[in-house]
């Protein structure tokens, strides 16, 4: 029998598939369809200290081969979470769950995380660090080493859980960015976020998106996401979770040989909210097919 149990910084997971920040929300509705404990983990949608709305609509546009948002990190606020979700998680999913954070400030980061060291089912805390930096003209965080060594140096030391980095693949050098947060004290890092793209409405002559860019998911960015993966576990020796285009067991394997501990799974939630499951379902079959009875050993397993 296949051993798909994993481990993330010293958090077991019963295996490594999670649904990804933003196409999962709380949990609510995905419970009404299967059994949450199935998972591994979750990540919860990215949260801020205050209630965000997101941006203006139209702010989801399809491609051939992914899709675009520009939801703009719409939330109840951490507070909010905390006494109104975190209860409701806890009566749908037994296991390990993953915050996902943002934040304007080095201060909100480190207050968000401060929030939630009480929060005994958060296990880890994934920091979205492709936020706006509001002090310095609005350059995300994520954009460069030392603007995203200041978050992690500021969320570790505000932090009960271990953290990690969720990083941008809209940057010159991840490795570089990866290493700068692991000397910090990144106890892990996620990658990647989505890629910015665009699509023009041809009735209009303008862009679909009321915010005119957004960010680019699914199978599109998977060779990207892969390359970037392989590119973090030659740099840095903390864990990763891989993220993007995961749509199938296959391309879960996949991430894990390049170096992922666990996988996130994004936009194929949207597209069959089933997705998760079937991918849960099928990995002991392709373990099987690639001689490994315990699926953590094919982490890194293609260097």
């Amino acid at each position: 029998m296949v051993d798909l149990s994993v481990k993330l910084a010293g958090v077991e997971l019963k295996n490594p598939i999670i649904p990804a920040s933003g196409t999962f929300g709380f949990g609510r509705e995905y419970a009404e369809l299967y059994d949450l404990n199935i998972l591994g983990s979750f990540s919860w949608k990215g949260t801020t200290a205050e209630s965000r709305t997101g941006n203006p609509q139209p702010r989801i546009a399809e491609t051939e081969s992914g899709m675009l948002n520009a939801v703009g990190l719409q939330n109840p606020g951490i507070d909010a979470v905390i006494a109104e979700e975190l209860p409701h998680i806890r009566e749908i999913f037994q296991g390990p769950v993953i915050a996902n954070i943002g934040g304007f400030s080095l201060e909100e980061y480190a207050e968000n995380c401060r929030k939630l060291a009480d929060a005994e089912q958060v296990k880890l805390i994934e920091v979205n660090i492709s936020c706006p930096n509001v002090h310095q003209g609005g350059q995300n965080f994520g954009s460069g080493p030392r603007s995203a060594a200041e978050v992690t140096r500021a969320v570790k030391a505000a932090a009960r859980q271990p953290v990690f980095m969720k990083l941008s693949p809209n940057v010159t050098d991840i490795a570089e960015i990866a290493r700068a947060c692991a000397g910090e004290g990144a106890d892990g890092i996620c990658l990647i976020n989505t890629m910015l793209g665009m699509r023009i409405d041809l009735r209009t002559k303008r862009p679909l998106l009321a915010n005119r860019t957004g960010g680019l998911s699914g199978p599109a960015v998977f060779p990207v996401a892969l390359r970037m993966v392989w590119d973090v576990y030659e740099a840095v020796d903390i864990p990763i979770i891989g993220c993007g285009g995961v749509s199938s067991a296959e391309t879960a394997a996949e991430m894990m040989l390049a170096g992922a501990s666990a996988v996130e799974v994004g936009a194929a939630n949207l597209r069959d909210p089933f997705a998760c499951k079937k991918i849960i379902e099928d990995l002991p079959g392709v373990c099987e097919r690639l001689g490994a009875m315990k699926l953590s050993e094919l982490t890194g397993g293609a260097h």
